[in-house]
């Protein structure tokens, strides 16, 4: 008997605040045309001081969690590069705080913006194998950006965190078991070498993706002859440190099966991957969640995409290591993620304004590393009243030698 596995329930979280394109580019003396039409971003994603990665994790899972999931979970695993603690795995936390049982496996892994992906093969693989019949894992990314006030690359940055439950009852994707490509070779493109510290050459991490990506699918069809056969994949999603890569990777990929006029090849892309771009233009850059935000923005934004359709997911982590997977959509999938009211979410965040970004950006920064802190949750006005207060989300509350304070709000 062969077992169906997939992604039953996803949901995301994109923190409270957000800073439009156009007052960054004005302030910063840079073209909007090229972040909006080459970088195709619209806003980015910002945290309040009283947020950590350890609260968007939690704050994208609990809402999506009935009791009968927490019982059931039996492997957690929160994928990130934006750990708090070099010990302490954030997996710690986020178990606690949703509630999950005792006896729940978890643990925190690390691998750039593939991290994620490397998360859910692993569990699918676990749930794949039957030693634990009938319970679920819950897969967790959840990132921010650290500070880069007026650095050429500023405008590409973001916060976001993504749940996803992965069990033998897939309502969104059911995963192609072994269908997947992996390519993995050690460079230094992107890092962040110290707990404040985020840097890296873009033009090497550029050229090490395209590289990756032509690997992965290579081995993909090693195991998959028939992926080079035209229309294979439906539709085809990628790795997102901004929007616009999803061109330059896509324009990759259609190189591989002979020629493609610029006209045709933008067809191409209007039809099988721009309906993924339209979250992450409003977030920014998410690190390892893209893949999955580009997901749920397919299904909210094709309408023609069916049940059963393959779609194509590229995972690229700096460092590195790539992945070329593939599932099936779900007769649900649509119900599921319309359910998780990420719009709603989105327009909820409160915008601010190019002074307000980097006094929090700074705040945020000031934070690392403090052995005592409380985190001032008048930061930016009435906006924890506003946004937290009698919400019941998770506030990073600040620190006491050296040991993290969380309290739902």
């Amino acid at each position: 008997m062969t077992i169906r596995v997939g992604i039953e329930k996803l949901r995301a979280y994109p923190g409270s605040l957000s800073l439009a394109m156009t007052a960054l580019c004005e302030a910063r003396g840079h073209d909007l045309a090229d972040i909006r039409d080459v970088m195709m971003i619209d806003e980015r994603s910002l945290n309040v001081p009283w947020e950590d990665p350890v609260t968007m994790a939690v704050n994208a899972a609990a809402p999506m969690l009935t009791d009968r999931d927490r019982e059931q979970i039996g492997l957690l695993i929160v994928a990130s590069e934006s750990g708090v603690d070099q010990e302490k795995p954030m997996s710690t936390w986020v178990q606690r705080y949703l509630g999950l049982p005792s006896r729940v496996r978890n643990i925190e892994v690390k691998h750039a913006c593939y991290g994620a992906t490397a998360a859910l093969q692993l569990a699918a693989s676990w749930v794949a194998s039957g030693v634990a019949p009938g319970e679920k894992a819950l897969i967790i990314n959840t990132d921010e950006s650290r500070m880069h006030l007026g650095k050429p690359w500023e405008f590409v940055m973001g916060a976001a965190a993504v749940a996803v439950l992965v069990s033998a009852t897939p309502q969104v994707l059911e995963l192609e078991l072994g269908a997947t490509g992996v390519f993995t070779h050690e460079v230094s493109d992107l890092t962040r070498p110290t707990s404040r510290v985020e840097t890296g050459n873009s033009e090497t991490s550029l050229l090490s993706y395209l590289e990756a990506l032509d690997g992965a699918y290579d081995d993909y069809v090693r195991r998959r002859p028939e992926a080079n056969e035209p229309g294979y994949f439906a539709r085809s999603i990628y790795h997102l440190p901004f929007g616009g890569m999803g061109l330059v990777a896509h324009r990759a990929v259609l190189r591989r099966s002979g020629a493609f006029t610029r006209q045709a090849a933008l067809a191409d892309f209007t039809t099988k991957t721009l309906p993924s771009l339209a979250y992450v233009r409003r977030m920014g850059g998410t690190y390892g969640s893209s893949t999955f935000l580009a997901l749920m923005s397919l299904i909210d934004h094709d309408p023609a995409l069916r049940a059963g359709d393959r779609i194509g997911m590229f995972s690229y982590g700096s460092g590195s290591c790539a992945e070329l997977w593939s599932g099936r959509l779900c007769a649900e999938a649509r119900d599921v993620v319309r359910a998780a009211e990420l719009p709603a979410l989105l327009d909820a965040r409160r915008p601010v304004s190019v002074p307000e970004y980097e006094a929090v950006e700074t705040a945020r920064t000031d934070a690392v590393d403090q052995g005592e802190l409380t985190t001032d949750r008048r930061a930016l006005g009435d906006w924890y009243e506003r946004f937290y207060a009698g919400q019941k989300r998770l506030v990073f509350d600040g620190v006491h030698e050296f040991y993290r304070r969380y309290e739902w709000s």
